[in-house]
């Protein structure tokens, strides 16, 4: 069983394995160390585990499964390689990139044989290049079953809450079925027969415990790795604890020291000490080297990827990798004050930017960007933007019918209940074009006319500024029902028209500590340092901050987290 220690061991304690860091790279290592038979020690330093894989859709990319050639049995890990090459280059080792090829069918054939841990394949998710070739429209990226909460009993309340903006009805997790069930709930009925059912157990819920216990996307994944953790008596749990000090002699990591409710204890350490604290961002300094202009409000991430834990490693020799596409992975985000206080930070990820009647453009009223790239090619081309023009924020537009059709960031599709977002500013509206110029501080001309071109060539499926609807991943987060020969374009002309402000949000790392292909970390000198690893966004991208697909975090964080916690597990088995 697993246990939270409520309080640090009264005495010396001795692990095989400590892991620091609780998210979904953290828990996938320290669940692999586990089954390997090692004491393991998990270190969260917030009162939740899951990080932001809690936050997010739980996606895992990761090639060549059996899940994979179920719905593509033409791909194959050669294919992917060569996809890797062409979108990645040499921004990361070919070596590495093999082991997670390579390796990455065992990894989870090997979790799903040995816990709950437990994955389907999309139908149809294309790779986010998919107009490089070796890239595939389904098969590589697989999502966790959903998972029933109940069975967690008293662990439950351990895992991160979902972002509440993507929940609905006051916490009812809801994944890509169900939205499609719930949007067609009065024309179909056997959408109106799944919506029912899933109305029925969130009314059950609300009125048994207090949160949702129909866990999907990230919050299943989190959920699956905690339950497989808490049936395995070797597997100790801190919470609201951070490392202090990490020990290392002539053979490497041996002892750290630790803080729970400013208790300190140190900890023996036999096999190694992976670190799996969630990347840099909110580290103040690394963020102001690394990502200068971008406030640390716009990130969506959850809030305990502080960076001390880099502060400590940085010590032992680690050193960041270099040469990425970017420090971070990016998404367009929009931002709203709750009545708590606290600040809602919602990602754009595929419900809006890219749908027929929505355009973004800068503050001077023009368009500047393929609405239907990947949210990290969105964010970064902001980024980009703005040096020449001011672009941040930008302001996502669209007419009452799109706003309807697909709803605008927290705005629900529908067209109801806008009186808030208009009260608090989150959402503009307008008479008019020029109205809506005006509100914003743009030119009203200019706006006017960006708005006329852009409708006279979506009215004829093409985009010949930018591009948009050209390849398949952006033709597949566009509306394939709509009118017109794109998918992803169609004229804004139905008053009012409607404006949210986007800025570009850090999602994750994509810079962090250079590692072997076991996920060591290695010195200045490209030597490993002998029981320390690195996985997540704390080792340096194996993808060198290019977002080739979905779930590009997670399924390296998984396969190098497999590596890692076999290995120093097998490295506690070894010492004498």
């Amino acid at each position: 069983m697993l246990l939270e220690l409520a309080n640090l061991p009264s005495a010396e304690a001795d692990f095989d394995v400590v892991v620091i860091g609780a998210g979904g790279a953290g828990m996938s290592a320290a669940l692999f160390a586990a089954i390997e038979g090692a004491r393991v020690l998990l270190v969260e330093r917030t009162e939740y585990v899951g990080g932001t894989t809690a936050f997010s859709g739980g996606t895992t990319w990761i090639p060549g499964t059996r899940h994979g050639a179920g719905v593509n049995p033409d791909d194959s890990l050669d294919t992917a390689a060569a996809y890797l090459t062409r979108a990645i280059g040499e921004r990361t080792p070919a070596a590495l990139r093999r082991v997670l090829l390579e390796t990455g069918p065992a990894a989870v054939e090997h979790v799903e044989a040995h816990s709950e841990v437990k994955y389907r394949a999309y139908p149809l998710h294309p790779d986010y290049l998919s107009e490089l070739e070796g890239s595939t429209l389904r098969g590589r990226a697989l999502e966790p079953l959903p998972f029933d909460g109940r069975k967690l009993g008293a662990l439950l309340p351990l895992v991160r809450p979902p972002i509440p903006e993507f929940t609905v009805l006051g916490g009812m997790m809801v994944d890509r079925n169900d939205i499609q069930h719930l949007l067609r709930i009065t024309k179909s009925f056997a959408s109106f027969r799944y919506s029912m059912k899933l109305l029925a157990r969130h009314l059950g819920d609300r009125l048994r415990h207090p949160r949702g216990t129909r866990l999907v996307m990230g919050n299943a994944l989190v959920a699956r790795l905690l339950y497989s953790l808490s049936q395995r008596p070797n597997v100790s749990l801190l919470m609201r604890t951070t490392v202090e000090k990490i020990e290392v002699d002539a053979d490497g990591v041996h002892a750290l020291s630790v803080v729970q409710d400013g208790t300190r204890r140190s900890l023996r350490v036999n096999g190694g000490v992976i670190l799996a604290s969630g990347g840099f961002n909110r580290h103040p300094q690394l963020r102001q080297e690394m990502l200068p202009g971008i406030d640390a409000a716009w990130c969506p991430g959850a809030p305990g990827h502080t960076g001390a834990a880099h502060d400590l490693v940085r010590g032992l020799g680690a050193h960041y990798g270099s040469g990425g596409l970017s420090h971070c992975f990016w998404a367009p985000v929009s931002l709203r004050q709750r009545a708590d206080g606290s600040t809602a930070v919602f990602p754009h990820f595929l419900m809006d930017r890219a749908k027929p009647g929505m355009l973004t453009v800068n503050q001077a009223g023009e368009r500047f960007l393929n609405e239907s790239t990947s949210y990290h090619l969105f964010g970064i081309a902001m980024q980009d933007a703005h040096r020449q023009s001011p672009s941040i924020p930008a302001f996502l537009i669209a007419d009452a019918e799109a706003l309807r059709k697909y709803g605008m960031g927290m705005v629900r599709p529908g067209g109801k209940g806008l009186a808030p977002f208009l009260a608090d500013g989150y959402l503009t509206e307008a008479a008019s074009l020029d109205e809506l110029a005006a509100k914003l501080g743009l030119d009203a001309e200019r706006l006017r006319g960006t708005v006329e071109r852009f409708n006279a060539h979506a009215s004829a499926g093409a985009d010949p500024d930018f591009g948009r609807g050209t390849t398949a991943y952006q033709r597949n987060i566009g509306d394939a029902t709509a009118p017109g020969p794109n998918p992803n374009l169609g004229p804004l002309q139905t008053a009012p028209f409607y404006a949210v402000r986007l800025y570009p949000g850090d999602i994750g790392a994509a810079t962090g500590f250079v590692t072997d292909t076991r996920a060591r970390v290695v010195d200045a000198a490209e030597q490993p340092i002998p029981g320390l690893y690195a996985v997540g966004n704390d080792m340096h991208s194996v993808m060198g901050g290019v977002y080739t697909g979905p779930g590009i975090t997670l399924g390296p964080g998984l396969v190098f987290g497999y590596i890692a916690g076999r290995d120093a597990a097998q490295r506690a088995a070894a010492q004498p």
